[in-house]
């Protein structure tokens, strides 16, 4: 970034607005939805802020300017028009000391009006660096749609009642008891127009000392991280790793999600690699369950999707054993997103009526998985962890009766910067991962067509 984006207070200090015409009028616009007092510097004032004269909104400096006149002030928008005035009366506001905004003039800029999503007192400021405001604005217009017209009144009648909750409700729960009012019964009141059955409910919790039942329980989500790339993460998933307390999370899941958790919640690497733990499935189950019993709010960030080769059963069976609520987020899979990067479809109209996926690593101790049993007509499987054991693979799809030439595609970290998408037979797979250097995240696809067609080209194997 090379501005930083906050919020400055204007309660009893001065902004001046140096000009008359409409771009001045512009920046009074903005500064009229705050309580600072407004200065109009300029000898004539257009009749939009002749107005605000009249009505006592601002007042006006029609003489000579000098450097007091924007000294002690909380900003100066200098909107003349004129270039060099704009430039002079830039040089005396800095001699004051003051901090500058010159309409169109970046390189004259300290500060930058962004687009406003105003809920007061709930404000989104939206900012390019002077660099798009057609897109600010654009992002500007998605808020404006998603956020309640009367999210400011949730908000205000929330700060009326922080000084009760302190007092009233033990520390430990008092973030339990703001999630259910701003993500549970109480918004959703309130966003429908039913203010005062939303604040009879939540000053009923607060008399009673108490958090709604269920409202401080801790609980488990095992949220799916997708393939990588972290546009492609649901929208709930975004929604549970800003509500956590604590994410555990590995290798395999990326940075990219992690960007969008919310900034204090608690980050534990539990360390998996490919073929590989530092953290014992037991430890990292025994873990997580014992932060949901704290009440806490528990994510537990899974590559792509949890329900596929993610071990979500052993987390799953223990959190209900205990007794605590545990959902899954589905994420997009590997074997999805591999597809989508080559622009074909995991199944073919009349060629292909099976869909298999399998993986190439059991745990210790247990034998291969049958990966003969899927070379027949019509069948098409992704082959998810299969890198390591790509030579037995590869004999044992020879042995079922696989043509040698059969066409693999190895897509290997598919939707990351780190993408490669290669191309090899059946009988060249193992010495072409070993050739390219892979040795990670990477999937492939192996398709069979029906009897009587040619081979198909979109054979894949995963990891």
């Amino acid at each position: 970034m090379k501005s930083f984006p906050m919020f400055i207070r204007t309660t009893g200090r001065r902004v001046v607005i140096a000009g008359g015409a409409e771009q001045a009028a512009q920046k009074a616009r903005l500064i009229q939805k705050t309580d600072a007092e407004i200065l109009l510097a300029a000898p004539d004032l257009d009749p939009e802020l002749a107005h605000l004269v009249a009505s006592r909104r601002a007042t006006q400096e029609a003489g000579p300017l000098t450097a007091a006149t924007f000294a002690g002030t909380a900003m100066v928008f200098v909107a003349t028009g004129c270039a060099g005035a704009d430039a002079a009366l830039h040089a005396l506001a800095k001699a004051a000391g003051a901090t500058v905004n010159v309409v169109d003039r970046p390189e004259l800029c300290d500060i930058t009006t962004p687009a406003i999503v105003d809920r007061d007192p709930v404000v989104v400021a939206i900012g390019t660096e002077g660099t798009a405001p057609v897109l600010a604005r654009a992002i500007k217009t998605r808020l404006e749609e998603s956020l309640p017209l009367n999210l400011g009144g949730l908000a205000a009648f929330a700060g009326t009642l922080r000084g009760a909750v302190a007092q009233r409700l033990p520390a430990a729960t008092r973030r339990a008891f703001w999630r259910w009012v701003f993500r549970e019964e109480p918004a959703r009141l309130h966003a429908r127009g039913a203010e005062r059955e939303a604040s009879r409910l939540v000053k009923d919790a607060l008399a009673e000392g108490r958090v709604p039942e269920g409202a401080g329980r801790g609980m488990i989500s095992l949220v799916g991280a997708g393939p990588g790339a972290r546009d492609l993460l649901t929208l709930r998933a975004v929604e549970r790793l800003q509500e956590a307390d604590v994410i555990f999370y590995d290798r395999l899941a990326g940075t990219e999600a992690l960007e969008l958790a919310r900034r204090d919640a608690e980050r534990v690497c539990v360390g998996k690699t490919v073929g590989a733990s530092t953290w014992p499935q037991e430890q990292i189950t025994a873990l997580i369950v014992a932060e949901a019993r704290r009440g806490r709010r528990v994510v537990r960030l899974k590559s792509g999707d949890p329900s596929i080769f993610g071990r979500a059963t052993e987390e799953i069976e223990a959190a209900r054993a205990a007794g605590i609520p545990v959902e899954i987020v589905p994420g997009v899979t590997a074997a999805f997103a591999a597809a989508a990067a080559m622009g074909e479809s995991l199944t073919r109209r009349g060629e292909t009526d099976t869909l298999v996926f399998t993986t190439g690593a059991c745990r210790d101790g247990d034998g291969d998985p049958d990966w003969a049993a899927h070379v027949r007509p019509g069948a098409s499987f992704c082959l998810y962890m299969g890198v390591r054991s790509a030579p037995r693979i590869a004999a044992a799809l020879r042995t079922a009766g696989a043509c040698p030439g059969t066409r693999v595609d190895i897509c290997a970290e598919v939707s990351t910067a780190r993408q490669r998408l290669l191309t090899c037979t059946l009988s060249e797979l193992p010495s072409t991962l070993a050739k390219e250097g892979v040795d990670g995240v990477a999937i492939l696809r192996f398709a069979f067509p029906k009897r009587g067609q040619a081979p198909v080209p979109d054979l894949l194997a995963a990891e």
